[in-house]
């Protein structure tokens, strides 16, 4: 069963940022786009459990802090070595100002 949780405020991520969002013992980045639209990943990476926000966001990419792996967190793909296998995503809204994900 999947439910809305309130993940942040829309002001809490600059635009071209993540931070990270924990929610019932699991890890989960939070982004913004130059866009100013809201994306929502798990938060570890994928090759070494480190938290993605800690990392470096370039336009729709998440840099890992580690090894300097990356993903598109648009889609979760694992972009560059030593990463190879995707980030999950999830589904976001924002309303009242505030950041939504669905898990």
């Amino acid at each position: 069963m999947t439910e809305w949780i309130e993940a942040c405020g829309a002001g809490d991520v600059d635009e071209e940022d993540v931070i990270r969002f924990d929610h019932e013992g699991r890890v989960y980045a939070i982004y913004r786009s130059p866009e100013d639209r809201y994306f929502a990943t798990d938060g570890l990476c994928t090759h070494e459990q480190i938290s993605l926000a800690d990392g470096l966001v370039m336009d729709d990419i998440i840099e890992c802090p580690k090894h300097n792996g990356r993903f598109n967190y648009k889609t979760g793909e694992a972009k560059g070595a030593p990463v190879c296998v995707n980030l999950r995503t999830y589904p976001v809204r924002v309303e009242g100002g505030m950041v939504f994900i669905e898990v």
